[in-house]
């Protein structure tokens, strides 16, 4: 047995092994993706192992989570910081190898991927970062960002819509740093791929504007033969489509669905090991392959020491751009990045706060040059366009992105752009669209990701366009999110701070919620501060002593609450009214504070929200009151729905003084 078939083995057994002693798992992909896999880490992967954060890295993702030991072998045996028992307690509690791969950049998982078609996408997300570093950092002679994405994907990955959106915009983009490692071992879970997969793939990739190339997984001079053409392409993604075999080697259950999704059995296992001629060992790691494995530390040293000298060489003939970089990639925000930022006077009128999002947007795009985004064909409505800057792919360090009628892709992109680091991505679309994101954004929370969404048209406000694009459970059910923080302000001010927050913001994504309709600028001179929104919630009016009533509301609905306020005041009624635009940041507060808010002697709470009441039953409680909307939307100007589903103050007031007696 030659170096690289024992290597190859090796990476094979360890999954197997793993998959056998966790009784649980997927066997068959990391067998038939052993010999691409180990090509491509082998002879082309540019990455150090002892420093799995080093920028310049290529990124490597494994689009078909499931073969998740495949990644945990190549990891363990280049040298990053997994061990041999890490590999043996796969799928076990407070293990670093989990069923799927999770974000984990200390040792070496770029991405988490399970859901099938995220990585491909995400990895677009990672070239859109690669492309915009590049084109603002790269110099003659300097070649300061310079990587490839690398991705293995499945059958089921080309499946799934994502990857659909994804792969149209890729190409559109021309993103030449892309090369993927299509496994087409034509099994599923439900047995051939026949069954509901008969498209031909390197056709449909070739009208997308990819470049495209087949060869035999197993062939180990035709896989790198495949690459190298690939990395010579830089004007189009790459798809190199190898023939794979599931469960390779096994003698009853290769090519057959049973080896997708459970352990081969321990007959199996040793029948296998027979058939390839490998010693009857668990978890059994040949020193040669050991040694031939870990020659990616010496590399990537010497790779990342090559870089390093020419970083200090670039310092000294580039030293603004110098400090940028060190900025950009270590999430620095400028100095000053927060300045001279719009503020907004009752005299400016009312403005709707998807308005005012786009000026501060614009204002700190100046200041703040690696915040990058689009919108998914939706930017004049979202305002989310970036008026001083070109676009991206059309010419060079082109901040505003097209997505196209993609917002899954849209999703998936911001999260790869992400976890690439140097950017600030936004993304925009309708409220009522997140929908087709929300397996996107619920990555984006569970890696801690910071992605800025920009969702308006956030209410059955939005008027005429009727139920179907007018949201009504949506918000409630982002809040359910965990690690994912909403906020909704209620005037032009508040979407300034909101921004504020956003781009503060660490540790996962933030969602700015805005109306299409004109709300009034709130006249900070007679209420609290919008700073209180930093808070989530805050007192925004109040009045002297233990309040009876509390009127509690967000957004557009804020404005209503105030007006009611006004009336109940004049009739002797001590009201008070909290604006609770962000329920996560309101949540992170101490328990003093949100006791000062809503003060639990104080039981008669009425909430106002033009959205699913559901969520809002948490603060009112069972003496409380919720003026929402549990059914859907309809087709009429904004003001007649508000009035016909309760938004007025004449409502507020009727039911606020219900509450009260």
């Amino acid at each position: 047995m030659n170096i690289d078939e024992l290597c190859i083995n090796t990476i094979r057994f360890l999954a197997v092994d793993a998959v056998q002693k966790a009784r649980s798992g997927h066997p068959g992909m990391p067998m038939g993706d052993a010999a691409m896999a180990y090509v491509l880490w082998h002879k082309f992967l540019k990455h150090n192992p002892r420093n799995p954060r080093w920028f310049n890295r290529d990124r490597f993702v494994l689009s078909a989570g499931h073969g998740s030991m495949l990644l945990y072998s190549l990891l363990y045996l280049t040298g990053y910081p997994l061990t041999l028992n890490d590999i043996k307690n796969f799928r076990q509690w407070g293990s670093r190898t989990p069923g799927h791969p999770e974000h984990d950049p200390e040792v070496g998982v770029e991405t988490t991927t399970g859901p099938l078609g995220q990585g491909f996408a995400t990895g677009v997300g990672m070239a859109i970062a690669e492309r915009y570093l590049s084109e603002y950092f790269n110099r003659r002679g300097f070649p300061v960002i310079d990587y490839n994405i690398y991705a293995i994907c499945s059958d089921g990955d080309l499946m799934e819509g994502v990857s659909s959106e994804a792969a149209s915009l890729a190409g559109h983009l021309g993103l030449g740093k892309i090369v993927y490692l299509y496994s087409d071992n034509k099994i599923t879970i439900e047995g051939s791929t026949d069954l509901a997969f008969t498209e031909d793939v390197e056709k449909r990739f070739l009208a997308y504007g990819w470049h495209v190339q087949k060869v035999d997984g197993n062939d180990l001079k035709a896989i790198a033969r495949a690459i190298r053409a690939a990395k010579r392409e830089k004007k189009k993604p790459s798809l190199i489509i190898a023939r794979t075999h599931i469960a390779f080697g096994s003698p009853n259950k290769q090519d057959t669905p049973e080896s997708h999704g459970a352990p081969l059995g321990d007959e199996e296992v040793k029948l296998t090991k027979e058939n390839l001629g490998w010693p009857n060992r668990r978890f059994y790691v040949p020193k040669k392959a050991l040694a031939q494995m870990r020659r990616a530390v010496q590399k990537g040293k010497e790779e990342e020491k090559k870089w390093n000298a020419m970083m200090k060489r670039y310092k000294r003939a580039y030293p603004e751009l110098y400090k940028k970089f060190v900025e950009f990639t270590e999430g620095i925000l400028p100095e000053g990045w927060d300045r001279e930022l719009p503020v907004f006077t009752e005299s400016d009128g009312p403005i709707a706060t998807r308005s005012a999002s786009g000026k501060v947007l614009n204002a700190l795009a100046e200041r703040v040059e690696n915040l990058i985004g689009g919108s998914a064909d939706l930017a004049p409505s979202n305002n989310t366009y970036l008026k001083k800057y070109p676009d991206f792919g059309v010419k060079k360090r082109g901040r505003n992105l097209h997505f196209g009628v993609r917002e899954h892709a849209m999703g998936a992109a911001l999260n790869g752009m992400a976890l690439n680091g140097g950017v600030i991505p936004y993304g925009g679309t309708f409220l009522i669209f997140s929908d087709y994101m929300r397996p996107s954004i619920r990555l984006a929370a569970m890696m801690g990701q910071h992605v800025v969404y920009v969702f308006t048209h956030d209410s059955i406000g939005l008027g005429e366009d009727g139920p179907t694009h007018q949201p009504v459970e949506q918000l409630s059910s982002l809040r359910l999110i965990p690690n994912f923080t909403e906020i909704r302000p209620a005037d032009a001010n508040e979407a300034r701070e909101a921004w504020i927050m956003a781009l503060k913001h660490r540790g996962g994504p933030v969602a700015l919620i805005l109306t299409r309709q004109k709300v009034p600028v709130i006249d900070r001179r007679k209420y609290a501060s919008e700073k209180g929104i930093h808070r989530g919630a805050y007192i925004l009016a109040d009045s002297e002593g233990t309040p009876e009533i509390i009127l509690i509301a967000s957004g557009s609905e804020v404005h209503l609450a105030l007006e009611a306020y006004e009336t109940l005041k004049a009739k002797g009624v001590k009201a008070r009214v909290v604006n609770m635009a962000s329920f996560r940041l309101f949540q992170q507060q101490s328990t003093a504070y949100q006791n000062r808010v809503l003060p639990p002697e104080v039981t008669k709470r009425l909430a106002i929200e033009a959205g699913a009441t559901l969520c809002w039953y948490r603060y009112v409680g069972p003496e409380g009151d919720v003026i929402g909307v549990d059914r859907f939307g309809a087709s009429a100007p904004y003001k007649v729905i508000f009035e016909k589903y309760g938004f007025t103050v004449d409502n507020v007031l009727k039911r606020a003084l219900k509450l009260i007696g």
